[in-house]
């Protein structure tokens, strides 16, 4: 078949007049192959053969199996459903109930920053767990409404009021919910989870603070009842705007001050208490926990008794602001109005809140698996949260996702399985049904403190802050400026602002990546061994390994060649000796991924840092005046200018320390191309050698191939007589018998990987390091010996240059 294919591909090449092997790559790697293989016949041959279309094509092709994982992945409790126990279920059961204990509070008092009734707050409650732990692949997240999704809700809502006042604002939300869901279901569906990783932690700890700050800000005027009998101002402009016009209406306070200002501080009063008693008897933190979890609950039954002895009888005319009618059960449940006219409305505000759904979720569930020890799938936690926005609406729900505090609570109460939330699901769906009438007495005030009090908690400390400007103080100015857009402007532009700052910064670094030159310093490694048992260890591991390696008194003590940036910019000692590793050859390092955005950058840093430290190899290869390059005219007529050059090398060979790269594109490649042609004339007669160090890549391998990089060009007249002396990297085989000596090495105790050549000792090793019976050690080459100029690491390159340089001699002799 692959015979087939290849005459095909063959045919088509006569008929484009395709050249296939340019540069002479076939002939010059069978060659380099046959050359190292006669020249160590103990070493089995490997070439290395070209990743092709085909490959990849299969390798992204489903099979029947991966179809059958694909959907059963879908459903992650199928994982762990037929192992759940009591012991399980006892921990579920605490995590639920107490969660449901705080989720119906926070439910009915975020609708209300929706711009809906609290019922639909239970109904988000109520479908976010009961759905979620299908499709969960972390335990500890909550679905529900929150804080910051509410209050973008509520925008939608209150701007959809004005402009379509026929349709109901529960409506609106329920078809944002249906939207929101889709999109994040289908990005979950198609394993598009890593698209979250865009958006960085100081993005998302600007995005929680700047909403924390406009969302308390908000609820001030409610909980110091300002707007409690008519609306004075709108809490739904700006912070700083909400901020003046709160202060401006100070006088308008009214009694429903004391329900808020109160339930605030005895928030506040039960978990300062609860901190300080936990540190203080460590043996009680389980049960005062639990006091301060359930202060929300507490809190809220206080003021709900509170308001139903005043206002008992005076239902008509309370005497305060109450929440008022909640309706028993589902009462709207229904099939959700995805209108055109609806959808039109809001579609200009879907992406802010899709990017608020992916950055709470994602963000809380990933923090909470690395604290508990296990790793979420995002991609299957976005069909979760998809498949229960879209499931929501059906009952009445608006958009939900990840709650942080609730999340927390429930880590913190020892839950075991995501089945917790069908725990939860039953207290929300008993409120719904048994507690509506007690409902009506709850104080808006009170509701609006519970709010303060659970956002506040979402903004970053100024430690938070102080390690970010530690670490990137760039990024701190990202994060203040997502804060004061947030303040001055509107959550959504917020989020955009800190997103794309983000990624302008990215971008930018991306382009202005700048490659270093590397030098040679030989450096000694010492330190204390504290046993003999760390002592015959160490002796063990140096003799298997066999590394020049020596133990003197309990100390170690090894040698060896280090590469660091020639001008110490990696903050190395510049006391410290850098030379390059020979006159005319350089190591050059790729600090970033080499692609068309900072190709140029990278290169123009190559030829720039060469011409400085080397002269042209024949000056007179530029001719007369009238050949010379505009830039490079030479000396004016009559004149003569002292060549300051003189003392320099001519360019013999360069090294690229590939590690920084994982591919490359047409646009780097040719760029690459256009440097050797270049760097060729600077040093003509003569060629330069490129030598390329850590490409992991098979595709960026093949791509370097294909512009004739890695494997040794035809050679020409002045080089005829020169037989490349090929340095490559071996393993020993120990746990199979050699074909070549017919003996076994299973008693070894691992595989050694060792440099060697087309001579009897290793290039760069003491001559000891060699091992004795290594003509009877089946060994094979770590990469293949088709590609001489691709090296394992940037030793052992700069072991091939200079084992050949000497035996290269320069064309040119001036």
């Amino acid at each position: 078949m692959s015979s087939t294919l290849t005459k095909v591909g063959h045919g088509f090449a006569w008929f484009f007049n395709l050249n296939l092997d340019p540069y002479g790559q076939r002939e010059a790697e069978q060659t380099d192959s046959r050359d190292a293989s006669q020249s160590h016949p103990n070493v089995e041959p490997y070439d290395e053969k070209d990743p092709t279309a085909l490959d990849w094509i299969v390798s992204i092709t489903p099979t029947p199996r991966g179809i059958f994982q694909y959907f059963y992945r879908l459903f992650p409790f199928l994982h762990w459903i037929t192992r759940y126990n009591l012991t399980w279920f006892i921990g579920d059961l605490i995590a639920g109930i107490t969660v449901g204990a705080v989720v119906v509070p926070q439910g009915m008092a975020y609708a209300l920053l929706a711009e809906l009734e609290p019922q639909y707050g239970l109904y988000s409650s109520f479908m976010g767990v009961l759905i979620y732990w299908f499709f969960a692949t972390s335990k500890d997240i909550t679905i529900g409404p929150v804080a910051v999704m509410s209050t973008v809700t509520g925008g939608i809502v209150n701007r959809a009021e004005q402009s379509i006042p026929d349709v109901p604002g529960h409506v609106v939300a329920s078809a944002l919910a249906v939207i929101v869901g889709g999109i994040v279901c289908f990005l979950g569906l198609a394993r598009l989870g890593w698209i979250v990783d865009f958006i960085p932690l100081p993005s998302i700890a600007a995005f929680m603070t700047g909403s924390g700050i406009n969302i308390a800000v908000g609820q001030v005027p409610t909980m110091m009842g300002m707007n409690s009998k008519k609306k004075r101002f709108s809490t739904r402009d700006a912070t700083y705007m909400v901020i003046i016009n709160t202060l401006k209406n100070l006088k308008y306070t009214t009694i429903d001050a004391a329900m808020g200002l109160t339930a605030l501080l005895m928030l506040y009063i039960i978990r300062g208490t609860c901190t300080y008693l936990a540190k203080k008897y460590p043996q009680r933190e389980k049960t005062l926990f639990f006091v301060s979890t359930l202060r929300t609950a507490f809190v809220i039954l206080l003021y709900t008794g509170i308001s139903a002895g005043v206002n008992l009888h005076r239902r008509e005319h309370p005497l305060f602001s109450v929440l008022g009618e909640v309706p028993r059960g589902f009462q709207h449940a229904a099939v959700p109005d995805l209108d055109p006219k609806i959808l039109s409305f809001f579609t200009s505000e879907l992406p802010a809140a899709v990017i608020v759904v992916l950055i709470e979720h994602i963000s809380i569930s990933k923090s909470f698996g690395r604290v508990n020890n296990y790793v979420i799938d995002p991609s299957q936690e976005l069909v979760a949260i998809g498949v229960s926005n879209l499931l929501g609406p059906f009952l009445g729900a608006y958009p939900a996702t990840g709650s942080f505090s609730r999340t927390a609570i429930k880590a913190k109460s020892g839950v075991r399985t995501p089945f917790a939330g069908v725990i939860t699901a039953i207290v929300v769906l008993l409120a719904l049904y048994a507690l509506t009438a007690v409902f009506w007495y709850i104080p808006q005030a009170s509701l609006a403190a519970v709010i303060i009090h659970a956002v506040l908690d979402v903004v970053s400390p100024p430690n938070v802050v102080y390690q970010f400007w530690r670490i990137s103080p760039l990024e701190v100015i990202i994060f203040f400026a997502g804060v004061l857009v947030t303040i001055f402007d509107s959550i959504e532009d917020g989020i955009y602002t800190t997103v794309c700052v983000s990624f302008a910064v990215f971008v930018f670094r991306l382009f202005q990546a700048k490659g270093r030159f590397l030098g040679v310093a030989t450096v000694r490694t010492i330190g204390d061994l504290r046993s003999s048992r760390h002592t015959s260890e160490s002796q063990s591991l140096s003799q298997e390994q066999k590394t020049p390696l020596t133990l003197r008194e309990g100390r170690i003590s090894s040698q060896r060649n280090l590469f660091i940036p020639i001008d110490h910019e990696d903050n190395s000692n510049p006391r410290i000796p850098v030379s390059h590793p020979y006159p005319g050859v350089f190591i050059y390092q790729f600090s970033e991924l080499f692609n068309y955005p900072n190709a140029t950058r990278f290169l123009d840093g190559l030829t720039a840092g060469i011409f400085k430290a080397t002269r042209r190899t024949d000056p007179e290869s530029l001719g007369k005046l009238g050949d010379r390059p505009w830039n490079d005219p030479g000396p004016r007529r009559g004149k003569v200018v002292l060549d300051d050059t003189a003392e320099r090398p001519t360019l013999r060979a360069i090294i690229l320390d590939c590690a920084a790269i994982n591919n490359v594109d047409v646009t780097s490649v040719q760029a690459l191309i256009d440097v050797r042609n270049q760097l060729d004339r600077y040093t003509q007669p003569d060629t330069v050698e490129w030598h390329f160090a850590n490409v992991r890549n098979p595709w960026t391998r093949r791509a370097l191939v294909a512009a004739g990089f890695g494997f040794l060009r035809p050679k020409g007249d002045a080089e005829a007589g020169h037989r490349w002396k090929s340095i490559f990297s071996v393993a020993d085989l120990a746990d199979a018998a050699s074909p070549l000596s017919g003996s076994s090495h299973s008693g070894e105790k691992g595989p050694v990987e060792k440099r060697t050549s087309h001579g009897d000792e290793e290039i760069g090793a003491q001559p000891s390091s060699i091992n004795e019976d290594e003509s009877a050690t089946r060994q094979v080459p770590v990469y293949g010996l088709n590609r001489p100029f691709f090296h394992a690491d940037v030793q052992e390159a700069l072991d091939a240059v200079l084992e050949n340089i000497e035996y290269r001699p320069p064309v040119f002799k001036p």
